[in-house]
């Protein structure tokens, strides 16, 4: 399989995992301020076994991100992350200064 590498690639790969059998869990930036490293509507799906496609923040979260999309599959609720820096000390490995919002929506 090929890495998505736009948001129409990344829906429909989540698309096929579902059609699939597999738990999927979408993930999507729904706010920006500052400098952030993905735009509004930037996407990662990630399955249920902790495959993922797409990016939401080039790097610097995925990782928390997948362990949400996890948990949100298991309980089946959506979450609102925050990353950014605090303070000026970083709190969350965003290094683009900026803060990003992002809605964890479990699928199945």
């Amino acid at each position: 399989m090929a890495f998505p590498t736009n948001e129409i690639e990344v829906l429909e790969t989540a698309r096929a995992w579902l059609d699939a059998g597999h738990g999927v869990a979408l993930a999507t930036v729904v706010k920006t301020s500052g400098s952030a490293p993905r735009q509004n509507g930037s996407h990662i799906a990630v399955r249920d076994d902790g495959l993922f496609a797409g990016s939401v923040s080039a790097g610097c979260v995925e990782s928390t991100i997948i362990e949400a999309a996890q948990k949100a599959l298991s309980d089946r609720k959506n979450r609102n992350l925050t990353f950014g820096v605090d303070e000026g000390v970083m709190s969350t490995g965003l290094l683009c200064g900026g803060q990003i919002v992002i809605l964890v929506e479990p699928i199945i």
